[in-house]
């Protein structure tokens, strides 16, 4: 695995249903997948609510196919005044091996809500 990568946030099996009509995982499970890792290290990180606002810089390098496992690794690549840029990459791993690809990877721009669910400004200092 790249150090590089960052926090692993997110593993899970892919199942029948995260399949789209041509038999491989759609991409758009794919995307969800890193969403919800980015999503899960700007709350811990911050302690808030988190919502996405953006989501660019899609890729689909590598093919997963139903029984692998799907690991996600997320970083916060940039504080804003009121907004974090996470940058997210997935590596599949077959069932019986340990060897893994990258097949997914994404940029998701968040904003953290206070109490009244108004964007609050965004914490310089990110605890790890």
């Amino acid at each position: 695995m790249d150090p590089e990568a960052g926090d692993l946030v997110i593993r899970v099996t892919a199942m029948p249903t995260d399949l789209n009509p041509y038999g491989g995982v759609f991409g758009g499970w794919l995307m969800s997948q890193l969403a919800l890792g980015a999503a899960s290290l700007v709350t811990r990180r911050t302690g808030h609510k988190a919502v996405v606002v953006g989501a660019t810089d899609f890729t689909f390098p590598g093919v997963m196919v139903v029984g692998d496992e799907l690991n996600v690794y997320a970083q916060i690549a940039r504080v804003g005044r009121t907004s974090l840029t996470v940058a997210t990459r997935g590596f599949g791993r077959a069932r019986a091996s340990e060897a893994q690809v990258e097949v997914a990877a994404g940029t998701f721009t968040f904003v953290t809500l206070d109490e009244n669910d108004r964007p609050r400004r965004a914490v310089a200092e990110i605890a790890s």
